[in-house]
């Protein structure tokens, strides 16, 4: 047996004493767990460009998601515009290099990447969120590497480069405007369930420490503004809150939500901030996530709190507590940092420290789940994580939070269930009836399906009687064929809304029952 064998076996052994210890435990039936899928640098997808390769391209999305799917997740993340280009075919940017091969470059044969990942996400029950990056316009100066129809191209003034990037100026009025139209066609022409953005607002420091080359743009827009720091926050203020304004107009039921760094700002700044020493989101991003949450301009928050526990500079635990001290009635998820469970630094050599966050997570009461980077971490199984996942994390499966603030109206329970039991004994088919219309207008988004031993009782609040979720409204039979011959079941079927809120139980039946 090698090292490595070896080692993955140890894993794997101690995952599977922990479930044995833990397996008894009801986990929440309401829990959001997403994972970013990357597309910048190919990181998660696609793994190769869509020349001849578009049938792998889908099927490569569709493994992950299943993989996924197994583990417990019940959300995806997709980056669809890494860099001023797109994953979609309805907007205005050119299609991505990172798709294609080449910038401007459709699919072929061709195919709509989001479409496609948006109906097979939802034929699983998971939620699919589009992931932007507001500001970046490419990763790169190589001109090569830009198509004739880039933003860079007709718009040059709409730009400064900063370490070998080039930027959107969040200064710019119309630059707003322009970033707001690109995300409002992915809200108008696809079904997505969420609108993201990640961390990357102003640039990050570079290595010299540069100062943002802003200062001709604050001296035109800076509407009385006195201090530059404070005009660079208020400029991504505006952003946030006027995209959350023309979404909600829209589709007042797809979600918005951003993913900040994990420091907001340090208690040695500033006395509202946390004991940290870490790079800080409002002071050196021009970040200001605790005020988008406390007016209400987004639905979720969802820090990157990518250290273990005690860390000396940033220690989860730290930044957990003081992160759901601050949701303001809106959700608030943690950040995870999948992708350094095989470093060999402090804290990381624990090769649970990722287990032991989400466990610590649900301990506190105003934390509504996770989302990790990225999904390559988990489908690579590094440290046995997606083994941790399956058996033991998420083991049962979860409906995202509801939204109160967005819709609290249940829809209507589905009736007429009937179940047959197939000649050989091997599977019971499901038939149900689409409900009324419920109060708000609203008709059955998706279902949820439970199945419960003849002799128990219909406890659905007991999320391990979930057998099967649906975001499909008119899908009204489901077969099982996960049962035991000879054992007696009884199923009841609820329905769930576009916004998760869930619906009274049908009556219970059994493939036995007379009716």
């Amino acid at each position: 047996m090698t090292g490595k064998t070896y080692l993955y076996s140890f894993f794997t052994i101690v995952i599977c004493l922990f479930s044995i210890r833990t397996y008894s435990q009801q986990l929440p039936k309401r829990e959001f767990r997403g994972v970013w899928v990357a597309t910048i640098g190919n990181i998660d997808w696609p793994s190769v460009k869509a020349g001849n390769n578009v049938a792998q391209q889908k099927q490569e999305f569709i493994d992950l998601l299943d993989q996924h799917r197994s583990a417990g997740l019940n959300a995806i993340i997709l980056q669809v515009r890494p860099a001023a280009d797109a994953f979609y075919a309805k907007g205005r940017e050119p299609w991505s290099r990172y798709l294609t091969g080449k910038q401007g470059l459709p699919p072929s044969p061709f195919y709509d990447p989001l479409e496609f990942a948006i109906t097979e996400a939802h034929k699983r029950g998971m939620e699919l969120h589009a992931w932007f990056n507001p500001y970046r316009a490419s990763t790169t100066l190589n001109p090569a590497h830009f198509s004739d129809e880039h933003i860079t191209k007709r718009h040059p003034e709409w730009f400064f480069t900063y370490a070998g990037k080039k930027l959107f100026n969040p200064g710019i009025p119309e630059v707003r405007k322009y970033i707001i139209d690109v995300i409002m066609d992915v809200v108008k022409n696809y079904d997505v369930d969420g609108i993201h953005f990640d961390d990357y607002f102003y640039p990050y420091p570079d290595s010299r420490n540069t100062p943002v080359p802003d200062q001709i743009t604050f001296g035109q827009y800076n509407n009385g503004i006195e201090k530059i720091d404070d005009w660079r926050r208020n400029n991504v203020n505006v952003l946030v809150h006027d995209l959350g304004v023309a979404i909600k107009k829209i589709k007042p039921y797809v979600k918005y939500g951003i993913s900040p760094c994990g420091v907001w700002d340090n208690k040695e700044n500033n006395s509202a901030g946390s004991d940290t020493r870490g790079l800080s989101a409002y002071r050196e991003l021009y970040a200001d996530g605790v005020k988008w949450m406390q007016e209400g301009w987004i639905d979720y928050i969802n820090p990157q709190i990518y250290f273990p526990f005690k860390n000396r500079a940033a220690a989860y635990e730290i930044l957990v507590d003081w992160w759901q001290k601050h949701t303001y009635g809106r959700h608030f998820y943690v950040g995870h940092g999948a992708y350094r469970v095989t470093e060999n630094k402090i804290g990381w050599t624990d090769r649970s420290q990722i287990p032991r966050q989400v466990r610590h997570l649900r301990e506190e009461h105003d934390a509504e789940g996770s989302i990790y980077f990225s999904s390559k971490s988990l489908t690579d199984n590094l440290v046995g994580l997606q083994d941790s996942m399956r058996n033991d994390l998420y083991r049962t499966p979860a409906l995202p939070p509801t939204m109160p603030w967005l819709d609290s109206i249940p829809p209507n329970a589905p009736f007429g269930l009937l179940v047959k039991n197939s000649a050989n004994g091997k599977m019971n088919t499901l038939f149900w009836q689409k409900p009324d219309v419920a109060n708000d207008g609203e008709s059955a988004y998706g279902y949820v399906i439970y199945r419960f031993n003849l002799d128990e009782k219909v406890n659905i609040k007991d999320p391990g009687k979930i057998i099967f979720i649906t975001f499909d409204g008119d899908k009204l039979q489901y077969t099982d064929d996960d049962i035991k011959q000879h054992q007696k079941y009884k199923y009841v079927v609820t329905a769930i809304d576009r916004m998760k809120n869930e619906s009274k139980p049908s009556d219970s039946r059994s493939a036995h029952e007379e009716i």
